[in-house]
């Protein structure tokens, strides 16, 4: 018998609160909400934190009211990983690491938001807590990470945490700034684009090394990699560009700022580049996928690419029209919405395949038999 890293769980949290196109461009005026949705193909978002269109400022739910949950990051990564863990019939102690993909910590430091939820869920002390500050490539590059490490013996039950937390960012004054032309791009980019794209939300999975045999339920293949370019922007924050530090920041360094052409020209080369590695490695299953779990920057990025490769849309999971943009989480709020409904079944076979590309840039696929 073959150990074999396992998808054992898999859980979500998606906010309730639906966030109109009209909403959002009152709040943030760039876009009107018809153009919204013609050239991102997003028709609405879910926010966690609701805000005021007037002041075009988000709204936190108060402080001293402990009835409010979930109500930060932390909280969201909480509710997914119970899910994650319930369904795996893993124990919260079982866990060896835990490691929360996020860019949007609900504290920058000291790995605040994974050693939270190790204390949340009662992990052991020996139990790792890491917070890994990636983007919408980072779930895939770090599920190429575990599973090595996991293929080294070290570790046999793992956890992989993924978020979005954008409604605290909603500010007019930030998102109306724009990024002046820099090296290689040659116009200024719109800071409240950003804005219209991103939603928030939570996804985990519960990875396991059991013994299923050569070709039994496990990632079967996996891949990752690195280059470099600014797909998205954030200045405001390092040493060098803090908010105090007079001439040296305006308000889009502290937005996140993407810059749409490169990502519509980056997304389809390395998406194709994550699906032929991992297919590469086994042809035979090339036409067994039962379902795509792809990041999505938005609908009419990802549909352009999905038609490219000759995917047939109705296996291609997709929610970012009515979820918004939701970075390192998509893939496993996906995953986790489908074995919910019953359209992939852990333990049943079923093989799909994991890719994404994001941030600056990581990228990476896997190709799993759940």
């Amino acid at each position: 018998m073959t150990p074999n890293v396992c998808v054992v769980g898999a859980g979500a949290f998606v906010p309730s609160r639906r966030v109109s196109n009209a909403r959002i461009a009152r709040a943030i005026p760039g876009w009107p909400a018809e153009r919204i949705e013609e050239k991102l193909g997003i028709r609405e978002r879910r926010f966690l934190w609701d805000f005021d269109e007037s002041t075009g400022r988000a709204l936190p739910p108060p402080e001293d009211d402990g009835h409010i949950y979930p109500a930060t990051n932390t909280d969201m990564c909480e509710v997914a990983l119970r899910k994650a863990l319930e369904g795996s019939g893993v124990e919260a102690r079982e866990l060896d690491a835990l490691f929360v993909v996020t860019c949007t910590p609900d504290a920058p430091h000291f790995n605040h938001d994974a050693m939270a939820l190790h204390q949340r869920l009662g992990l052991r002390e020996d139990a790792f807590a890491l917070v890994v500050d990636d983007g919408c490539g980072g779930t895939t590059y770090v599920l190429d990470l575990v599973k090595k490490m996991m293929a080294g013996g070290r570790f046999r039950t793992v956890a992989v945490v993924a978020s979005a937390f954008t409604s605290p960012l909603v500010n007019r004054d930030v998102y109306l700034d724009e990024l002046p032309p820099g090296p290689g791009r040659t116009k200024a980019l719109q800071g409240y684009l950003s804005m219209y794209v991103f939603g928030d939300g939570a996804g985990a999975v519960v990875l396991q090394s059991r013994e299923t045999g050569a070709d039994g339920a496990g990632i079967l293949a996996s891949f990752s990699g690195n280059a470099h370019g600014d797909l998205v922007i954030r200045k405001g924050g390092g040493l060098l560009k803090l908010p105090y530090q007079a001439g040296r920041s305006r308000p889009a360094d502290m937005a996140f700022v993407v810059d749409g052409f490169r990502v519509a020209r980056s997304y389809p080369e390395y998406m194709h580049k994550c699906l032929e590695t991992v297919l590469e490695a086994r042809p035979d299953l090339r036409g067994s996928v039962k379902r795509y779990y792809f990041h999505q920057p938005n609908k009419r990025v990802m549909d352009a690419f999905v038609s490219r490769e000759g995917l047939s849309p109705e296996a291609v999971a997709c929610n970012v029209d009515l979820y918004g943009n939701t970075s390192a989480a998509g893939m496993l709020i996906l995953l986790a919405e489908d074995v919910e409904t019953g359209r992939v079944r852990l333990g049943a076979g079923d093989v799909v395949l994991v890719a994404a590309v994001g941030a600056n840039i990581h990228y990476g696929a896997q190709l799993i038999r759940l």
